[in-house]
């Protein structure tokens, strides 16, 4: 929202005409006026599974074209080949940001077996090294979650992971003391492909390892997902990136880095994390596809 706000005071300031761009702060029945608005042609919606699906249903009854950009749970492939130094700095990268609040947050870390122990060592210590706290001072790496909502989901999905046999690592408690809803950054192991925590969007700063025989099995785990958002390949191998690159489910692969939205490629998803595309053109904007 505070974005939306800002892009239009830049937009403001620059002197462009009154209304080119807009945002408006409300619930549900304004999106729904907006919907139905006969001004409106084209309708892209960036949230949950559920809500979208109302918003798809609500435009496309009235043959509007539509993009949908929901929820993610992409994995995070380490292969036996990889880097792991830079593996073990691109999954604090990918997970932490914006305290894991992110569609595009690697949110499965999927870890061959013989670099397993390696890979877990190393993450874990430099998560243990994360600063968190005020998310406006420039010396935080992990500010807090959005509301007590968010907080209490993020536990919930951690204390039903010990449950069916994961083990935390570091981690898996909120902060005390703290005015604000600050959880810690948190590491499990032990995690299967059938867990909740594997199965769900994992929204905020927990990362479940799970350990594959090898890179077949890693595929495989990878998608064992509704979800279909993006994903990430740690190899030093690049065919075999390309190999297994066509074999993921997902609208977006990165290789040896995390994943992010690009203005020089089309963004999206398949399966339950949406359908359509957003793609720049010369410079000048974007349009849905």
């Amino acid at each position: 929202m505070q974005c939306g706000i800002e892009i239009e005071k830049a937009f403001d300031n620059v002197g462009l005409p009154d209304g080119v761009f807009q945002t408006l702060v409300g619930d549900s029945s304004i999106a729904e006026s907006l919907i139905d608005s006969s001004d409106v042609n084209v309708v892209t919606f960036t949230g949950s599974v559920p809500v979208g699906a109302k918003v798809a249903q609500r435009a496309t009854s009235q043959v509007k074209k539509t993009v949908l950009e929901l929820g993610g749970s992409d994995p995070f492939i380490v292969c036996a080949d990889a880097d792991i130094d830079k593996a073990s700095d691109g999954a604090v990268k990918g997970r932490f940001i914006n305290c894991g609040q992110s569609c595009i947050a690697s949110k499965r870390f999927i870890v061959v077996k013989k670099v397993a122990n390696e890979f877990i060592e190393k993450f874990v210590q430099k998560v243990e090294g994360l600063d968190v706290g005020d998310p406006l001072a420039d010396d935080t790496d992990v500010g807090p979650l959005v509301n007590a909502g968010g907080l209490k989901k993020i536990d919930s999905q951690v204390k039903e992971s010990i449950k069916e046999g994961a083990e935390i690592l570091t981690g898996g408690k909120q902060m005390e003391g703290r005015k604000g809803y600050f959880y810690r950054p948190t590491v499990l192991k032990n995690v299967t492909p059938k867990m909740h925590i594997a199965q769900e969007e994992v929204f905020g700063p927990v990362a479940p390892i799970i350990v594959a025989a090898d890179e077949v099995e890693a595929m495989k785990f990878a998608n064992d997902s509704e979800y279909g958002l993006g994903a990430s390949i740690w190899t030093q191998d690049l065919g075999k990136a390309e190999r297994l690159s066509n074999s993921i489910e997902s609208g977006i692969v990165s290789v040896n880095n995390v994943v992010a939205s690009d203005p020089r490629v089309p963004f999206g998803g398949v399966k339950k994390s949406g359908f359509g595309r957003v793609v720049k053109i010369r410079d000048a904007g974007v349009c849905q596809h």
